[in-house]
């Protein structure tokens, strides 16, 4: 039987989470920008990269306020995302099919973020860590723009061109 943790260990354990899946992620998205045929969608990924630079540093400054070593565990499901990634680039030619799948791997990768960042910021609304809630919904707010930016791409251009390069 495991050993009985209470809310700060588990608090603890999702930030460790997201801090290594930011991690993996930020060496993820070079290699994605660097197949990805449309100039919107390399730029989208290069700037991501950006701030999930920041989201890294930001969530240094959680540990830190926590009074923790900022550190990961292995995140099997962030793993799974990029490897699925990985699959994609090996099994489609560079171009919109590839980008198409490129955008849905993107956002996998972004929904889970989301899910994390929201329960982190709950908890931390619940515990009264509102300098923590600050850092953590400024995270969340740019994880759904990047969401909408993919899926708003997506749906204009992406999706189209790939359809028709199928056809």
């Amino acid at each position: 039987m495991a050993a009985a943790k209470g809310f700060n260990e588990l608090c603890l354990s999702f930030l460790r989470d997201i801090y290594y899946a930011e991690r993996q992620i930020l060496k993820a998205l070079p290699k994605m920008a660097k197949v990805a045929q449309s100039d919107q969608l390399r730029q989208a990924f290069q700037q991501h990269r950006e701030e999930t630079e920041h989201h890294v540093e930001r969530l240094q400054q959680v540990f830190e306020k926590l009074g923790s070593r900022a550190r990961g565990q292995t995140c099997e499901a962030i793993n799974g995302i990029i490897e699925e990634g990985e699959e994609l680039v090996g099994d489609f030619e560079k171009g919109p099919v590839l980008d198409a799948g490129l955008i849905a791997n993107a956002q996998a990768v972004e929904h889970y973020e989301m899910c994390r960042y929201g329960a982190l910021v709950a908890w931390a609304k619940a515990a009264g860590k509102n300098d923590v809630v600050e850092l953590l919904e400024q995270t969340l707010e740019e994880e759904k723009k990047t969401d909408t930016l993919l899926n708003e791409l997506a749906n204009s251009q992406v999706n189209q061109e790939a359809a028709k390069a199928a056809a």
